[in-house]
């Protein structure tokens, strides 16, 4: 039994509306048909976070500017000594906005403002988000000249990894940002409905790390990734590193279903006040804020017990994976990817598979 500690912190999709229609988007398409908790629900749910030592939330959506109601759900976490961070496609944000923050406490207690862009033109970034290129560099700058702690991530799809020179040219050399993060359009949601259009083929992953890679030689530091093809391109060579030389990689767990760690200190709340794992596993529903302990939730739910104890699993055991020569060296990857391609958490991500990878890039 591999035990939880607290919870440091927790995802919040505080709305299912969104003003952008993304081509990759795994979230609005799939809840549009259920509605957002009213505000009084989520100022009781913060006072519950406060109670469990909660330090972080993230608050997200949909799109977090859509709710009238936001400053007052900022309110509500700052009141209950929480730090926030928000996810937004900037393209709401204006001099109102950047005056709202001056209130109370909103500003002090803000960790980032994460902005999401696509593309260094509306050329490029359109393609994924349609008609907002303008409003978000907008936005950008506005928070940016404001002094805003503000971040960039760039999901990389088939319509914007050849840019991606340009991409970081505007947001580390142009805008000056310290640094910018990727990550990469998954097969879910929007994503599984437009995968031909916006999932990278393996050759084109392969094409795509060669380009980080380079850029990562010009901007050492600057480019960072949690998921997509700059974590695959050190994890692979990690692999490689491994089998070669027998050194197991230190920054991760190697031979066990290992992969995600979020499940030993994060929980995930959908915009219904739904409690889930997380985002990508958004049909693990484990109760509702508005009648359930979360604290009982987190220490004995079975979805939590499950994904918990899935390190105890060897490579060699995983349905699928028993014969691949790989499996000393590989951890299984996402699980929420795993079960919405396969429908078992207790599997390998196919999308991440390098065994997969190497076959597909062969020349």
């Amino acid at each position: 039994m591999f035990a939880p500690g607290l919870i440091s912190s927790v995802n919040i999709a505080i709305t299912g509306r969104c003003n952008l229609r993304c081509r990759y988007c795994f979230y609005a398409d799939e809840m549009v048909a259920f509605s957002d908790l009213p505000t009084a629900s989520w100022l009781a749910f913060f006072k519950e976070l406060a109670h469990q030592k909660v330090m972080t939330v993230t608050l997200t959506g949909g799109e977090v500017f859509t709710r009238a109601d936001l400053f007052e759900i900022i309110d509500g976490v700052v009141e209950n000594h929480m730090r926030y961070s928000l996810l937004t496609n900037a393209t709401l944000v204006d001099e109102k906005t950047i005056q709202k923050f001056d209130v109370g406490k909103r500003r002090l207690r803000l960790n980032s403002i994460q902005v999401s862009v696509d593309g260094s033109s509306s050329e490029i970034h359109d393609r994924s988000r349609p008609h907002s290129f303008t409003r978000t560099m907008r936005g950008l700058r506005l928070l940016q000249q404001a002094g805003f702690p503000v971040t960039v991530r760039t999901t990389i799809n088939r319509h914007n990894y050849l840019d991606l020179e340009n991409i970081a040219n505007l947001l580390l050399n142009e805008l000056q940002l310290s640094s910018f993060s990727t990550n990469e359009a998954m097969p879910i949601g929007a994503g599984c409905d437009n995968q031909g259009d916006v999932s990278l083929t393996s050759p084109e992953k392969a094409q795509t790390m060669e380009i980080l890679a380079g850029l990562l030689d010009r901007f050492p530091g600057r480019i960072t990734s949690s998921a997509g093809p700059l974590t695959k391109l050190k994890m692979y060579a990690e692999m490689e590193h491994a089998r070669k030389t027998g050194e197991l990689a230190s920054s991760w767990q190697m031979g066990s279903l290992s992969a995600c760690g979020c499940i030993f200190s994060t929980l995930d709340v959908l915009h219904d006040g739904r409690i889930v794992p997380c985002h990508m596993l958004s049909d693990l529903s484990m109760g509702n804020i508005t009648t359930h302990s979360i604290e009982e939730i987190w220490k004995t739910h079975p979805f939590l017990t499950a994904l918990r104890s899935r390190r105890a699993i060897p490579m060699s055991q995983v349905s699928g994976c028993e014969h691949c020569s790989w499996t000393s060296y590989c951890n299984g990857s996402c699980p929420g990817l795993a079960y919405q391609l396969t429908g078992d958490f207790n599997r390998a991500n196919p999308e991440d598979c390098y065994n997969r990878f190497l076959s597909e890039t062969k020349q």
